[in-house]
């Protein structure tokens, strides 16, 4: 297994390092007890209210990069506390992310409030993918019935890459825009087509279009 350590204190005050310290040196032998190889090790002096923290982007952008699949911790508020804490528990286990601690002495017990909140919290998620998937459908039905038709009028058909599909079919926003298509309609559309835009960028060419047609 591949660990990361992450040790944090709440303040910067130069005693803190001390703790600091400590919790590096007892999440080193947890490492070792366990076989585990340290790819990272992390230390923060922040308030585990917040995400905003630069030691949690680095710890999730280590877990991509190095392949990371434990998170080694004190005990589950260097983590975090309250809201940030379950934020950051539903980050890790959708990655696949194993939380060990050393007051465990090995793999988390999360309470049942706290795994109860984590099931909510995975359930919603996969209800709001399901409600945007229709949204794209609904978006590409409307678009079809008002004479939107991808096979002549999109360009890169064929294209699978998403990069590939940068252009913007101007004249489709307009036209979709014209048959009362929201921005958000038409930009799922286009999605469902293979093309990579947002809500934002279809309003904004859009936008630009019609400025460009002023006299």
């Amino acid at each position: 297994m591949k660990a990361i350590i992450y040790v944090r204190v709440s303040t910067k005050k130069e005693e803190q390092e001390t703790s600091l310290l400590r919790q590096e040196e007892e999440l080193v032998l947890l490492a070792r007890r366990y076989n585990m190889e340290i790819v990272k090790v992390i230390r923060e002096q922040e308030s585990g209210y917040t995400v905003e923290r630069d030691g949690v982007l680095e710890m999730l952008d280590s877990i991509k990069k190095d392949g990371a699949n434990v998170v080694l911790i004190q005990d589950e508020t260097r983590l975090g506390r309250g809201n940030a804490k379950i934020a950051l528990m539903h980050c890790l286990r959708k990655e696949g992310v194993k939380v060990y601690t050393h007051n465990y002495n090995g793999e988390l017990q999360l309470s049942d409030a706290d795994s109860m909140v984590l099931d909510i919290i995975s359930m919603v998620e996969e209800y709001q993918r399901k409600i945007h998937n229709l949204k794209i459908k609904r978006g590409m039905k409307r678009a079809v019935m008002h004479g939107f038709h991808p096979e002549e009028n999109l360009k890169n058909q064929n294209i699978n890459s998403g990069r590939d599909k940068k252009e913007v079919p101007i004249e489709e926003i307009v036209r979709l825009r014209q048959n009362k298509l929201t921005f958000a309609e038409i930009a799922a559309t286009l999605r469902g087509f293979g093309y990579d835009v947002s809500k934002a960028t279809v309003h904004r060419r859009y936008v630009e279009y019609a400025n460009e047609q002023k006299p």
